[in-house]
């Protein structure tokens, strides 16, 4: 069985490029008004936020779960891809700011000045972007989606981005000007951390690493009355959104009709603890042995 969230997915990416494209215009104006450097780093980071907003819906649209003749797998690698492609931009925004802080570092260039109602505006953006941080992971966690949780990652990390630039704004307001180059360099880092985050969050999905535990698997199949062993499990994809597992079955049965409904057994059982998961069951004879669980690990049953 497999879950299709893509219109959900598509609702929820809509949403909030809009509210991205406000959030950037809004920072980009304060930012060219007041001259602040670290303002306008958080308006080029709000930049990849509608960037990765029109990435994801791209993605969406190619991620259905179901299979075809070109993909009998189904196509929902597609959003891990579009997550990477969000650490990508990610890694561009960091350099950006890096580089901008230092030319400001080296060049020189004019004070910043800012008022109070200029402040209120980044409050408002501040109010945007957690409202669009726990939207995104809200609704992410519910339906499954790595795009929405990975964008969800990289708002929140706009939302310290943007605490930090407005207490440095605040700094500078009382006179403190470097405030606004210094906090530039930490803005940098968080960017930076936030696309790391999502990439060791959704590579391990395309390279195949293992999803669930073989011994779990290996569990829950001994515990079927029937069967005597399994061995040479392999599971990969993402708990809760897609699994595919693979197992050879070794069943004490005389027929094909018997070994059949072991076998639906099992998957029965599996599909209630993973869901939606696709399974694969090799049956063998009575008497073959194996004591291997899963490949590269061997351990007796």
């Amino acid at each position: 069985m497999t879950l299709d969230n893509r219109g959900q997915v598509r609702k929820v990416l809509i949403i909030t490029l809009l509210l991205n494209i406000f959030v950037m215009g809004l920072k980009a104006v304060v930012g060219k008004l007041t001259g602040s450097l670290s303002l306008l780093a958080d308006a080029l980071h709000s930049v990849t936020d509608s960037a990765n907003n029109i990435l994801g819906l791209i993605a969406s649209s190619f991620s259905s779960p179901q299979p075809d003749r070109e993909h009998p797998y189904g196509h929902l690698k597609f959003e891990a891809v579009g997550a990477l492609g969000i650490a990508a931009f990610l890694g561009i925004a960091c350099f950006e700011i890096l580089q901008g802080a230092i030319e400001r570092i080296l060049n020189g260039g004019e004070p910043v000045k800012i008022s109070p109602s200029e402040l209120w505006l980044l409050l408002i953006v501040l109010g945007v972007n957690i409202f669009v941080a726990f939207y995104e992971r809200h609704v992410g966690m519910k339906v499954g989606s790595p795009i929405l949780i990975a964008d969800a990652k990289h708002t929140m990390s706009d939302i310290w981005v943007t605490i930090s630039v407005i207490g440095g704004l605040i700094g500078v307001w009382l006179g403190y000007q470097w405030l606004d180059v210094v906090l530039a360099f930490p803005v940098a880092v968080l960017v930076f951390w936030s696309g790391w985050t999502v990439l060791k969050e959704n590579l391990p999905w395309l390279v195949d690493q293992m999803a669930i535990a073989p011994e779990v698997i290996h569990a829950i199949a001994v515990s079927v009355p029937g069967v005597i062993n399994c061995h040479d499990i392999a599971s990969r994809g993402i708990v809760g959104r897609q699994v595919f597992i693979e197992m050879h079955l070794i069943v004490d049965a005389q027929d094909l009709e018997t070994a059949h409904r072991i076998t639906e057994e099992v998957e029965m059982r599996l599909e209630e603890r993973f869901n939606p998961v696709r399974i694969v069951i090799h049956v063998e004879p009575l008497q073959y042995q194996s004591e291997q669980i899963s490949f590269g690990l061997d351990s007796k049953s």
